[in-house]
């Protein structure tokens, strides 16, 4: 975890606590070290405590964890992400193109209860490739924005119905996507909006500017999202989803992946680029 050194200066303990979620991981290795202590009662608590918070520093620790674990932290969504990509970035290499099945599966041989609904709504923001095959690449950018931002994709959603909702006629009915949707409901993204020239982007970007302001989740920085909304008259839902997947300083923001052209190469990762 990339704790930044001023944390310990200008928070309070409970406050540095929080804001680096340090308790889930002292609760989860505690709760580790009592299972295995019924397995063995002769563990070595100094070595395990040390291999354990060795294991989150260098983001091994998700690896084979159940879903409630992994989603739990940013830390831990980067990590898994990161692990993710370091397991079958040879299917980018090898230009395999596979659907959301195939990338479920995978999914879930690193985390065996991994849900496919997160896959199918990655896929979602790829247009209609809900039934299409994907490249590597294009999951991957879309999924580490999907599950990263997960709470921030919600608020974006309802943002983009409160201010479609406010400039359409009465007769006109719309369906943004939520995390109640069925996937029958969620199929095709040209179903989300009746609008085909989306909504102002002005305004879409001043209400997300907002709303970043007191929340207490992970979000691309203002900057970026002022890059991606400030080129356009007006935006469509998936069109903001697809362009946050596509824009390389959101990618570097997060600081997990490399530069999409490097996908398949041997990068050497830095656990300091882990954040929060």
């Amino acid at each position: 975890m990339a704790l930044r050194s001023t944390d310990r200066f200008v928070l309070s303990a409970e406050e540095y606590l929080d804001k680096n979620q340090i308790l889930v991981y002292v609760e989860d290795a505690v709760h580790q070290l009592l299972e295995l202590k019924e397995e063995n009662s002769k563990i070595n608590i100094s070595k395990f405590f040390t291999e354990y918070f060795q294991s989150v520093q260098s983001g091994t620790h998700t690896l084979y964890r159940e879903f409630e674990f992994i989603q739990k932290t940013s830390h831990n969504r980067a990590s898994f992400i990161h692990t993710f990509w370091k397991c079958y970035k040879y299917i980018g290499r090898n230009g395999d193109l596979l659907n959301v099945r195939e990338y479920h599966s995978l999914l879930c041989i690193l985390c065996a209860n991994f849900p496919l609904e997160v896959v199918q709504r990655t896929a979602r923001i790829m247009e209609d490739a809900l039934n299409s095959l994907m490249s590597f690449a294009d999951f991957l950018f879309a999924f580490q924005i999907q599950f990263y931002y997960c709470e921030f994709l919600i608020e974006c959603s309802s943002v983009y119905q409160r201010l479609l909702n406010t400039t359409m006629s009465p007769r006109e009915a719309v369906v943004v996507p939520s995390e109640s949707s069925s996937p029958k409901q969620q199929q095709r993204p040209a179903a989300v909006e009746s609008h085909a020239d989306g909504i102002d982007a002005n305004m879409f970007l001043d209400a997300l500017k907002h709303a970043c302001q007191s929340v207490n989740y992970s979000h691309p920085a203002v900057t970026c999202l002022d890059d991606i909304l400030s080129s356009s008259k007006r935006v469509s839902f998936y069109g903001f989803l697809m362009a946050l997947a596509k824009s390389q300083p959101v990618n570097a923001e997060i600081g997990i992946l490399p530069a999409r052209a490097d996908i398949s190469d041997d990068i050497v990762f830095n656990e300091n680029q882990l954040k929060r």
